[in-house]
């Protein structure tokens, strides 16, 4: 008999992945649209670690709504969570998803402040007024992202500050878990643009 489940469509398929993934985990202490973002988190990288190590400031999914629901810009630290995030699903039609990394602008920048491309990108954000910043990859966006928060020169309804690595990525997300804006977050190394774009769709979804 063949191991392999045949003939499924791909919402048969992720019907079942979320099937598998709620009995695995068994009963939580998460609210719905947490348990929902979590469980996105957990397709998207097959890893249950995220049940034990997310962080979910308690005005963080209604905050990520209202955001979807108004339009308001999504800037994330790379083209790559850009491509990934459920455009075609925003209520608002015409709602920014961008990222400033790699323009020329965000090198410019990057090069007169003397620091890295992922702050300059921060920078430019500020401009924008987001809604949503979700960051998967860069500490170093983070950690601007939370000094301009401070210094009153940015105000994003949600943070998704989930980024992934070994130096500064631990101690800025448990920066984030201070900060007086809603966040969602992972503690200390895992995270990633997969998580940072589950989360962010996710949230799409529930606005929907």
């Amino acid at each position: 008999m063949s191991p392999f489940m045949r003939g499924l469509t791909g919402a048969d398929i992720e019907r079942k992945s979320m099937e598998l993934i709620e009995r695995e985990l068994g009963p939580t202490s998460f609210s719905p649209n947490e348990l929902d973002v979590l469980k996105r988190i957990i397709h998207a990288t097959a890893d249950f670690d995220f049940a034990k190590n997310i962080r979910f400031h308690e005005d963080a999914v209604d905050a990520g709504i209202d955001a979807i629901r108004k339009g308001s810009p999504i800037i994330t630290d790379t083209q790559m969570a850009v491509a990934g995030i459920s455009k075609r699903l925003l209520p608002v039609k015409d709602t920014m998803v961008m990222s400033p990394m790699g323009t020329d602008e965000c090198r410019r920048l990057a090069g007169q402040m003397g620091g890295t491309q992922a702050e300059a990108a921060m920078e430019i954000a500020s401009r924008l007024d987001p809604g949503i910043v979700a960051i998967g990859n860069a500490p170093t966006a983070l950690i601007r992202l939370l000094d301009m928060v401070r210094d009153g020169r940015i105000r994003p309804r949600l943070i998704i500050g989930v980024p992934v690595g070994f130096v500064n990525a631990k101690e800025s997300k448990d920066a984030l878990l201070d900060s007086p804006v809603p966040f969602i977050t992972t503690l200390g190394r895992k995270g990633g643009t997969p998580v940072a774009v589950a989360a962010v769709n996710a949230i799409i979804r529930l606005a929907i």
